[in-house]
């Protein structure tokens, strides 16, 4: 059984990211080799630029150290990656040091937050992660996805995203 963690990158609210976030972790969730633990930069954070500290930290780095791989869900905004993600991967180093990881972007553009996946690969790399080039982008968000969290298209992503987790599995054994 392998252990993925998956991270909504945002803390925006109403963000249109929970919706991709959502699905990946129903189709995580469907597969009965992967345990699934959900992580929100927004539970993590305070309201001001700092580090972790105390329980927090410690609860962030136990995650990160018994994951076997880490999904990270995360808009693209203005070609990057939101700040709230950067601090809260900033909380660790060593933790990270050889895991899988894989970016699923989102954005209301033709790019589905790719320009964004490659600036947060600048930063992944320097943790020295196992960067899995199958990735997920979901484009046109506010058109692929409805009101109420359902999605058009939804056979193709669930394709998308279990070919990701095949690839991140190869690489987490």
């Amino acid at each position: 059984m392998q252990n993925i963690l998956l991270i909504l990158g945002t803390a925006r609210q109403e963000n249109m990211s929970q919706k991709a976030f959502n699905f990946v972790h129903e189709v995580l969730n469907n597969n009965p080799n992967l345990q699934v633990t959900p992580l929100y930069v927004s539970d993590f954070l305070s309201s001001r630029t700092q580090e972790l500290q105390g329980s927090k930290l410690e609860a962030y780095k136990n995650l990160i150290s018994n994951a076997d791989g880490l999904i990270i869900v995360s808009p693209e905004y203005n070609h990057s990656f939101p700040g709230e993600l950067k601090l809260l991967l900033d909380n660790a180093y060593s933790e990270y040091n050889g895991k899988p990881v894989a970016i699923c972007g989102v954005s209301d553009g033709a790019y589905g937050g790719a320009r964004m996946a490659e600036q947060l690969k600048l930063v992944l790399s320097a943790f020295q992660m196992n960067i899995i080039n199958a990735s997920v982008n979901f484009t046109f968000v506010k058109e692929v996805f409805l009101e109420d969290g359902s999605m058009h298209k939804i056979d193709l992503y669930t394709q998308k995203v279990n070919g990701m987790v095949e690839s991140m599995i190869k690489y987490s054994k």
